[in-house]
């Protein structure tokens, strides 16, 4: 799929797309294709899939996480353009019943080969993503705060994390599904399915958190399709999900492959939302092409 161009604007504090911009400015070290989960999967014996169409499976994953309450995730964006491939790795938790996660976001290393980046934690929240150690002026001590009902990609992208709630929910646009078949993931037997969703469809039957952020992407983005592979456990349980993004540039196309692995259900997720007095309101400053990075 093909999106407009993103743009700079002070209503997210001057940030753009910290994976597909930012990052690309201060790395252009080529890497391999990675899932980012470090999962090794096998084939397994094939079965018919649970019941309902394979559409309908996947539309239910994000209830079904609902209801499990809170998982632990990793995640991997990977970006690509001109032949240069980035990924930006992080893990954490997140409660699905409250939509609140945090995140420790690992930037990769420079050309150069030196690993001086400082980890960027990320707080998740129903229309808001909270950024520490964003750099490029921003004190230690303070947030950035985005607003994400007013990002083009909604924050599917933006912040090197796709938000597990949104990956979820954006399977409820799901169609054109195929039953790939069973295989295993990290000891667990899953199915897998693959498919494209449509971003105004899931944007329409998300839930009320989720629905702004959807709705953003959905006019932000050219079309509305977007392909995914998704793998769930024997009780709907979404293990994996992976979506794919590309977007014309000024430069050369790019696209982005976003990978969320989820595990540890049930563990106990803290996330304190900052204060007002730790938002930083100064402008943040940016590089040729993006923000610049710590």
């Amino acid at each position: 799929m093909v999106v407009r161009q993103h743009r700079c604007g002070g209503g997210a504090l001057a940030v753009c797309a910290l994976a597909v911009a930012g990052v690309m400015a201060v790395s252009t070290g080529c890497s391999g294709r990675s899932d980012g989960d470090g999962a090794r999967q096998r084939s397994v014996a094939g079965d018919g899939g649970p019941a309902g169409t394979p559409a309908a499976v996947v539309r239910r994953a994000a209830d079904r996480l609902t209801g499990a309450g809170s998982a632990e995730t990793r995640t991997s964006m990977e970006t690509a353009a001109g032949g240069t491939r980035v990924t930006i790795r992080g893990q954490g938790a997140y409660d699905f019943r409250r939509q609140l996660g945090r995140i420790k976001v690992v930037l990769p290393k420079d050309a150069a080969g030196a690993d001086g980046h400082r980890p960027i934690t990320e707080l998740l929240a129903p229309g808001a993503l909270y950024m520490k150690n964003r750099g490029a002026g921003v004190p230690d001590d303070k947030w950035v705060r985005i607003d994400t009902t007013a990002l083009e990609d909604g924050n599917l992208v933006t912040g090197g994390v796709t938000d597990p709630m949104a990956a979820a929910e954006l399977l409820r646009g799901a169609g054109h599904v195929t039953y790939v078949g069973r295989t295993e993931l990290a000891g667990v037997a899953v199915r897998h399915y693959r498919g494209t969703s449509d971003l105004g469809r899931a944007a329409a039957a998300a839930s009320p958190s989720s629905r702004g952020a959807l709705a953003a992407a959905a006019k932000g983005f050219s079309t509305d399709a977007v392909p995914f592979d998704v793998y769930l456990d024997d009780k709907g349980l979404l293990r994996k999900v992976r979506h794919r993004f590309s977007f014309a540039s000024e430069g050369p196309a790019v696209s982005v492959v976003s990978t969320m692995l989820l595990y540890g259900f049930g563990a106990p997720v803290t996330v304190e939302l900052p204060p007002a007095g730790d938002i930083y309101t100064g402008s943040v400053q940016q590089g040729r092409g993006g923000p610049e990075t710590p």
